[in-house]
């Protein structure tokens, strides 16, 4: 591994941590109206917890970004820059960004007190955009990913098995769920599955970059594990 390369796949290593404990505090302190809120209890609900929805708004936004870079580094370090599962994991990236994106309007607009309704139609936001997330953000991202690692080897190819899971169970979802009018709690709960594969690839990620910088820094013919010369036991 380059020098540039594994300073890349050190810097996507963390931000596919920081990125996920982000999200995953922003779900924390921002855990949304109460399922079938009236309108005038969402509007008591954004004057109550008016801190903790503009906190955990902000990290909802910063923290997709920063898993975004992850992923697309995931991308650059297979060299499939070139191929369709590259491309279609770009389309993937942009299209949940956009989708997380509108939640998190939906989230700021439940603030807004005037007109009287927009709390009530901010929320209908939040519910509509929930579905997209299941029908095709969450598959458009997961998919191409899985198909990336699984042609290279930039990753354990189990991990690629379990993207190509997840896209599939979350489009799944998405069918299921079609004519429910918000998604039910425990389906939007296995959103946050995907939080230990974020936290698994980084790591690996970190562990081989870390290991391909002990192997550069020793003499030809010798490896970093046990220091033996090659040819030689």
């Amino acid at each position: 591994m380059r020098m540039l390369t594994r300073t890349a796949a050190i810097w996507a290593a963390v931000s596919g941590v920081v990125g996920t404990c982000l999200l995953g505090i922003s779900f924390a302190i921002n855990t949304g109206p109460p399922a079938g809120a009236s309108a005038a209890q969402v509007t008591a609900f954004g004057q109550q917890h008016h801190d903790a929805i503009l906190w955990g708004s902000w990290l909802q936004a910063v923290g997709p970004v920063l898993i975004v870079v992850f992923t697309l580094a995931i991308v650059f370090l297979a060299g499939a820059t070139t191929r369709l599962a590259g491309w279609m994991t770009l389309f993937g990236a942009a299209t949940l960004m956009t989708v997380n994106l509108i939640e998190i309007t939906g989230y700021l607009g439940t603030l807004h007190t005037s007109p009287a309704t927009m709390p009530g139609t901010s929320l209908a936001l939040i519910h509509s955009v929930q579905h997209l997330w299941f029908i095709v953000a969450a598959p458009a991202l997961w998919l191409p990913t899985g198909l990336v690692i699984l042609g290279s080897g930039v990753l354990p190819r189990i991990l690629g098995y379990l993207a190509v899971v997840l896209a599939a169970g979350y489009a799944l979802a998405g069918v299921v769920t079609l004519f429910d009018s918000t998604v039910p709690p425990a389906v939007q709960i296995s959103a946050g599955v995907p939080t230990l594969w974020y936290i698994a690839a980084a790591a690996t990620l970190l562990r081989r970059a870390r290991q391909a910088a002990s192997t550069a820094g020793l003499p030809a013919g010798v490896t970093a594990e046990g220091h033996k010369t090659a040819g030689r036991s």
